[in-house]
């Protein structure tokens, strides 16, 4: 049915942590800043710019058994469906409360890109949260594994300050081509970081030559075929 999926330049799927650590305001101020983003012109500017626009998907969790998609796979084009996307993390309320198990977090979202209706040459993973792994599976092999399914990046954005927590992602969260990670200060400077973090994936693209984009179709079938074989 991969025939069928409406191509896009970018699958994102927003990973975001609401550990017991993440207090309510912090919780509010985290969920503000994903709503401001995909608000915020530039970024829509970004959307608008890439053919086909972009799939994203948010992604609550916690400990090892705790994973919600509050809002499905969701294609943005432009201002309008931008905002109609913010509208809906908007409508969302917090998921859980509990450990922080980021590698479960990542095993849950990769199976997600298959058969999501969406396909492209891109594929990201984007995870945020204030603290290290504490609960559930292997955060580095979790990466690993997503890496070797077809994820192309995965990319971090930490809220600085549990000790350490910087060097923790950058070790054990990002992996893969272009993959970054982006540190919040805080959760009152998130919103800032996640416009220029969501910005970064939307621009990602290398410049594709003429000669690769007549193969274009082929290569997103192998694309479509590796993902399911993985």
């Amino acid at each position: 049915s991969s025939a069928l999926a409406t191509p896009v330049a970018l699958e994102l799927a927003l990973l975001v942590d609401v550990s017991s650590s993440v207090s309510t305001t912090e919780y509010n101020l985290q969920k503000q800043g994903y709503i401001n983003a995909f608000r915020d012109a530039t970024v829509q500017a970004a959307i608008a710019s890439r053919t086909g626009g972009i799939a994203v998907t948010y992604i609550e969790w916690s400990s090892f058994n705790q994973q919600a998609s509050l809002v499905n796979w969701f294609h943005l084009t432009d201002s309008v469906s931008s905002n109609l996307f913010a509208d809906a993390i908007a409508a969302t309320s917090r998921a859980f409360l509990g450990n922080t198990a980021p590698g479960s977090a990542l095993n849950y979202a990769v199976p997600r890109f298959e058969s999501n209706g969406f396909e492209s040459l891109r594929q990201v993973i984007d995870v945020s949260g204030d603290g290290a792994q504490n609960a559930g599976d292997n955060t580095a092999a979790a990466r690993d594994a997503a890496l070797a399914a077809g994820i192309d990046a995965i990319n971090g954005l930490p809220i600085l300050g549990e000790a350490g927590v910087l060097n923790w992602y950058e070790n054990n969260i990002k992996g893969g081509a272009g993959a970054f990670v982006i540190a919040a200060s805080g959760f009152d400077t998130f919103e800032n970081a996640v416009k220029t973090k969501i910005g970064r994936e939307i621009r990602n693209d290398v410049p594709v030559p003429a000669t690769l984009a007549l193969m274009g179709l082929g290569l997103t079938g192998l694309a479509a075929v590796r993902r399911r074989k993985a």
